[in-house]
């Protein structure tokens, strides 16, 4: 398993770049330090002449990669989530029912660990990411024409199946779309406020989003 998954490259829908990054060194270079400029300054503040400077290149070799900060946003969010997948697929394959929905729900939800699979990319930095700036990728006037050019699949893809794993154990249930979809929002959210508003959550050391997220869907479904 482990040889297989090295050999595994993630696809990112190719309209989010000009050029991919995986093509190159300075590509891969692009990526690995926006994600760690991104994390230290926020990606409000982020830009590509500040990326330029980090990696010393001209902010114009970015732009031969990305069109904005906004699309290099879409394909770290992309990524990330291509990468949650491959893990759906290869830990719940050849799982039961009841049991591929639990692990399911913990893969999407637990915290995340640094796969050595992808040198270039740090994925503990880059699911902090994906925790604060997830929503910026699609809070956006231009949402419904990216949606339809198929800038989210991916996101989207991950929803589907928490969708039909719940929908072969529960067929009945009226919302699967819904529950799928908030799993995976609440998640975030939930390791946002363990992060910054702890008062407001009972997540903490000893309870994990994951706990809480599989304890709400489980009790949902069985009621």
């Amino acid at each position: 398993m482990d040889r297989l998954l090295s050999n595994l490259k993630i696809t990112v829908p190719e309209k989010i770049y000009v050029k991919d990054p995986e093509s190159s060194d300075l590509g891969k270079r692009i990526v690995e330090h926006s994600i760690n400029l991104i994390d230290e300054i926020g990606f409000d503040a982020f830009t590509f002449k500040k990326l330029g400077a980090v990696i010393g290149s001209n902010e114009s070799s970015i732009y031969r990669y990305f069109e904005s900060k906004h699309k290099l946003l879409l394909y770290l969010t992309s990524w990330y989530w291509a990468w949650i997948e491959y893990q759906l697929v290869f830990e719940t394959y050849s799982l039961q029912p009841e049991d591929k929905l639990e692990k399911a729900i913990e893969i999407v939800s637990r915290s995340t660990k640094e796969d050595t699979n992808f040198s270039h990319i740090n994925e503990v930095v880059l699911n902090r990411i994906i925790v604060n700036e997830n929503s910026k990728s699609f809070l956006t006037k231009e949402v419904d024409q990216k949606n339809k050019e198929g800038y989210y699949i991916i996101y989207k893809r991950i929803v589907y199946r928490l969708r039909d794993m719940i929908k072969a154990i529960y067929p009945d249930y009226k919302y699967p779309s819904s529950l799928a979809s908030t799993i995976l929002e609440g998640s975030l959210h939930q390791h946002f406020l363990k992060e910054h508003f702890e008062s407001i959550t009972d997540c903490n050391l000893n309870v994990s989003p994951s706990n809480f997220i599989k304890n709400l869907v489980l009790n949902t479904l069985n009621s």
